[in-house]
């Protein structure tokens, strides 16, 4: 697991980690999750959350206030009470706090919407905080946030791409965060890589943020966050 940090901007602090899968010989997400399938999918959605929770317990945060963001395919959870019994017998193995632990999902396949809804209704009630990952590039989230406001959205980076530069996208993100703003989402923008598409977000009022121009993910380490001083990009 690689980790990469979700920061307040406006705090300069580090608001949550996010665990992003990384194959054994250095593989990226995209090599590692091509090779998922069904025969494997419950497996591999297990061992991810399992060592989400191990590294993370070991790199010591989850006490001081920072979240635990993890990934997970809701159609590998067959029944959500059932397939949470690891995820819970893990952090309490590591004494990492469940209300530190945000579960969130992308939109960009196609989900039976009424299991989603069961998936996310029942983490909630055990603690757990939800997310809307890559909202705006799917099939379904307007869909599912009219029956399910989730405590996150984070907005797809495709939206935020060179947003300083283009008109209709900074439009757009403003009407999605009024929208946002009045179901009580917070919302996080991620795939920040310039200081001008930070001004632009922060000039929305966007608080919470996640991209290259903060932190790239560390394998297994924690990459210190570098907070904008002024228009000179941060160092690699």
């Amino acid at each position: 697991m690689a980790f990469q940090p979700i920061v307040n901007v406006v705090e300069g602090s580090v608001f949550a980690q996010e665990a992003l899968v990384r194959g054994a010989n250095g593989a990226g997400a995209g090599q590692v999750l091509a090779q998922v399938s069904d025969d494997n999918r419950y497996a591999f959605d297990q061992t991810c959350r399992v060592k989400a929770i191990e590294i993370a317990a070991d790199l010591g945060f989850g006490d001081d206030g920072t979240y635990l963001s993890i990934n997970f395919l809701p159609n590998a959870v067959y029944e959500p009470n059932a397939c949470i019994r690891l995820t819970l017998a893990t952090a309490t193995k590591f004494k990492f706090p469940l209300d530190r632990i945000i579960f969130e999902f992308t939109e960009s396949e196609k989900l039976d919407a009424g299991h989603l809804l069961n998936i996310l209704e029942t983490y909630r009630a055990m603690g757990f905080k939800t997310a809307i990952d890559d909202f705006g590039s799917g099939y379904s989230g307007l869909l599912i946030l009219s029956k399910f406001q989730p405590d996150f959205v984070k907005i797809d980076m495709d939206l935020v791409r060179d947003i300083d530069t283009d008109r209709v996208k900074r439009s757009i993100l403003k009407g999605t965060l009024g929208i946002l703003a009045d179901l009580g989402v917070t919302t996080i923008c991620e795939g920040i890589e310039t200081y001008d598409e930070y001004a632009v977000l922060r000039d929305l009022g966007v608080d919470l943020m996640q991209g290259y121009y903060f932190g790239r993910p560390s394998v297994a380490a924690l990459t210190p966050p570098v907070f904008p001083q002024s228009r000179t990009a941060p160092s690699a």
